[in-house]
């Protein structure tokens, strides 16, 4: 009986709190539980999504990316600087900015794939590395319309609507991001369930040497990992920069946590003890759901870390006590 109630827990758990916390909050609050609070919480995660796909991106090749916060900041700089400052076109911009995460994923592959160096170290060099390039590349100012440059003369350019639309604009009534969101999240789960690399992926996360031996490019995987990783960070900071309309220094510094946080909650999902983008999805959810509630609460802004590294340690107990006990069982 109290292996069925720890199983259960396990599986259904997080469904569960995310559940009792959204009943909590909608009883303390008349305007929590309403179309538009719904909306604007699945508009917020949306971007924190785009960063958590990348972390499981490189959590399922047994790695882990902690440059994805300062990939974010870098690509929502530069992508308000090639409108406000150089007057492109949004296809540019964007192409740019998703070129850049691939870059920075590429430089993490080739220091861990290659060099050998360990994922948590490079990663955290090259987070170091891209967020002095990001502050340098700005002079530590933020980028927006109408802003005074050196010379004394104002930036030529502005954010385009049709970028604006990307992070503010409405589809069928459902914000865009969050329509990009459930696609990114439904693709990502066909990508790993279906296809070849994505199962090669959780093959070589699983037993890297069982894998090599099976035929598995396992390089060529992990620094696909790290690429996807990249790019999705990049999404994030391009829908950053498209819902805030300016470059932040620093966007994506509390996007690392946060991302970090959703991805492991994720594990508890239904089960699964390994990174999966659905789990992932609802992490987001349940810390969406918590700020919110915090915000309408009236609880001080600085006191949302303390939520945040409770519920992920809280998540993390859960999971690894029960992969420890199918272990030893």
């Amino acid at each position: 009986m109290r292996e069925k109630s720890l199983d259960f827990i396990f599986k259904f758990g997080s469904l569960l709190v995310i559940a009792l916390v959204i009943l909590f909050f909608s009883m303390w609050d008349e305007h929590f539980f309403t179309y538009a609070n719904l909306s604007d919480i699945l508009r917020s995660i949306s971007i924190t999504t785009f960063v958590a796909i990348g972390v499981t991106f490189s959590l399922t090749v047994d790695g882990f990316d902690l440059s994805v916060g300062s990939t974010v900041s870098l690509t929502t700089v530069v992508t308000a600087a090639f409108m406000v400052w150089y007057e492109q076109p949004v296809v540019v911009v964007i192409i740019v900015a998703l070129l850049i995460g691939a870059l920075v994923g590429l430089l993490n592959a080739l220091l861990i794939v290659k060099i050998r160096i360990p994922d948590m170290l490079a990663t955290l060099a090259v987070m170091y590395i891209v967020g002095g390039i990001h502050k340098t590349y700005t002079k530590g100012y933020s980028i927006y319309n109408n802003m005074p440059m050196p010379d004394g003369s104002t930036a030529p350019g502005k954010f385009s609507e049709s970028f604006l639309w990307l992070g503010q604009g409405k589809l069928l009534g459902i914000p865009v991001p969050v329509v990009l969101m459930i696609i990114a999240v439904i693709s990502v789960h066909l990508f790993f369930k279906y296809t070849r690399w994505g199962r090669q992926m959780y093959t070589t996360g699983g037993n890297e040497e069982a894998a090599r031996l099976s035929g598995v490019r396992v390089r060529r995987i992990r620094t696909f990992a790290y690429i996807a990783s990249g790019i999705f960070a990049a999404i994030g900071g391009i829908l950053y920069a498209a819902r805030v309309g300016t470059g932040q220094i620093d966007a994506g510094a509390p996007m690392m946590m946060e991302s970090v946080a959703a991805v492991f909650i994720g594990y508890s999902v239904l089960g699964a003890g390994r990174p999966n983008v659905i789990g992932t999805f609802f992490g987001a959810i349940l810390i969406g759901v918590l700020l919110n509630g915090m915000t309408m609460m009236k609880v001080q802004y600085y006191a949302n870390d303390i939520v945040k590294g409770v519920v992920l340690v809280l998540a993390l107990a859960v999971t690894f006590i029960h992969l420890s006990r199918r272990r030893s069982g």
